[in-house]
């Protein structure tokens, strides 16, 4: 049985379906699974005191600073790249589009090597930072700095085309 205006027949388009399920399936859902399953292995009690231990309660309040800090820095500077593009034509926007797919394309773990090679102390501005008591890499403005750089493009890429 063919379906007016597709082409293909039923059983194809039940295939794929299938197939869409079982690779979101065994790709999101079983690691999760998986990670729930070994979490909870020794019980609620176990995992709770996982969880409020000094160290994994400093790890999740570094999470939710961050997170704090990058998400209204990625939405203004995502909105206002994402208009730019789409409203306006000037010298620089072949660039700014450029900008906002390089973190695609780039590895997050290229992108903090060039972090610590521009501040880490042998960087070219670890020696300046490091005279004046400033801090960037393994510090907060460090985890910032990439944490934006990874995520900004998702927000200006999502906006552009609604814009």
């Amino acid at each position: 049985m063919m379906r007016a205006g597709i082409g293909e027949p039923a059983w194809v388009r039940a295939a794929l379906i299938a197939t869409g399920i079982a690779v979101v399936a065994l790709m999101l859902v079983l690691p999760l699974v998986v990670v729930f399953q070994a979490a909870l292995a020794k019980g609620v009690g176990f995992l709770i005191d996982a969880i409020t231990e000094p160290d994994a309660a400093a790890a999740i309040g570094l999470t939710v600073l961050v997170a704090a800090i990058v998400v209204p820095i990625n939405t203004l500077f995502g909105i206002a790249a994402a208009w730019c593009i789409v409203h306006f034509r000037f010298p620089g926007r072949a660039l700014l589009i450029a900008l906002t797919a390089l973190p695609f394309s780039v590895s997050p773990v290229v992108a903090g090597l060039i972090y610590v090679l521009l501040f880490g102390l042998q960087g070219w501005f670890g020696p300046l930072l490091a005279a004046n008591g400033v801090s960037i890499i393994f510090a907060v403005p460090g985890i910032v700095l990439c944490t934006i750089f990874v995520t900004l493009p998702f927000v200006a890429r999502q906006l552009i085309p609604l814009m």
